[in-house]
């Protein structure tokens, strides 16, 4: 990989890193739910060109707009919100990868090998063990709503391969205009006070939303998109993972979060399990023991 890019897939880290900040900031100042729905606001705003119908695709990319846009940030923002700490989420986050494993070898029929199966259990034991940390312990919630929220995202990603070529920023302007007014009508539904705490806030306050449309969704996402055209999935996913780590440390200089040895060792056990079900590294395995 290319030094130009090495630090283009750094930059991606950084953003998504910091949307956990942002969003943590965010759904304690808005509500979870309207923050999502200002979130999205701003990005069907931005994303308005590329709202283009797709023929033959409309159905599974409704459902994906509504699964991400809805379900997904909801879930993962009432997460940050119920958390007190920035690492558990960001490292529960990237269950997504062993559920959508999980969810191909039930719906596409793909296969499972031994080493898979290993991956994806060290990876669950790995949340098992931060759960006992006793910060995240009695935070529960906090992570139960992520991984739910990952699980969504796993389904999600299944449903994306049947409009593969979509382009990640129509499929952006998509889920933010299924996304904003569905979540606007759920705040209603669902939280309170929405005028007092809208009049309340200063005009700086609506960075959090604004940087976490720009800088998750289109710098973020529009950088991986762009690395992913040029680089093979099993190259470029691993590099992902650093993200979490970077959501760890801005959480310990932003909120001053305690890392304890449990949520370390957990979360180490996590990504691991993340990474080789990420590498497909059996395959390597494999080739190495082939003779040459």
């Amino acid at each position: 990989m290319k030094l130009i890019h090495i630090i283009l897939a750094l930059l991606a880290n950084c953003a998504w890193g910091f949307n956990f900040i942002a969003g943590k900031i965010g759904s304690n100042n808005f509500q979870p739910l309207l923050f999502t729905c200002i979130r999205f606001f701003f990005l069907l705003l931005i994303m308005l060109p590329w709202l283009r119908p797709t023929r033959g695709y409309m159905k599974p990319l409704l459902k994906v707009a509504f699964l991400m846009g809805v379900c997904h940030f909801s879930m993962m923002f009432i997460g940050l919100n119920a958390g007190a700490n920035i690492a558990s989420i960001a490292i529960t986050a990237q269950l997504y990868v062993p559920f959508s494993a999980i969810l191909a070898a039930a719906f596409l029929k793909e296969q499972f090998s031994l080493i898979k199966v290993m991956a994806i259990a060290l990876a669950f034991l790995g949340i098992l063990v931060i759960g006992f940390d006793p910060i995240v312990f009695n935070h529960l919630d906090a992570v139960l709503w992520v991984m739910g929220a990952a699980f969504v995202m796993a389904l999600s990603t299944i449903l994306m391969r049947q409009f593969p070529n979509m382009g990640v920023f129509r499929l952006q302007a998509w889920i933010a205009l299924i996304a904003t007014p569905s979540l606007l009508i759920l705040s209603v539904l669902f939280e309170s006070n929405h005028y007092q705490i809208l009049t309340q806030l200063n005009i700086i306050d609506f960075w959090s939303p604004l940087y976490s449309a720009i800088g998750a969704s289109v710098i973020g996402h529009g950088l991986v998109y762009y690395l992913l055209a040029r680089y093979p999935v099993s190259t470029v996913t691993p590099l992902m993972l650093l993200a979490p780590l970077l959501a760890s440390f801005f959480g310990t200089w932003w909120f001053g979060d305690q890392n304890s040895w449990k949520l370390i060792l957990g979360g180490a056990m996590t990504l691991t399990g993340v990474l080789l079900v990420s590498l497909n590294i059996e395959q390597r395995l494999r080739r190495l023991m082939q003779p040459h």
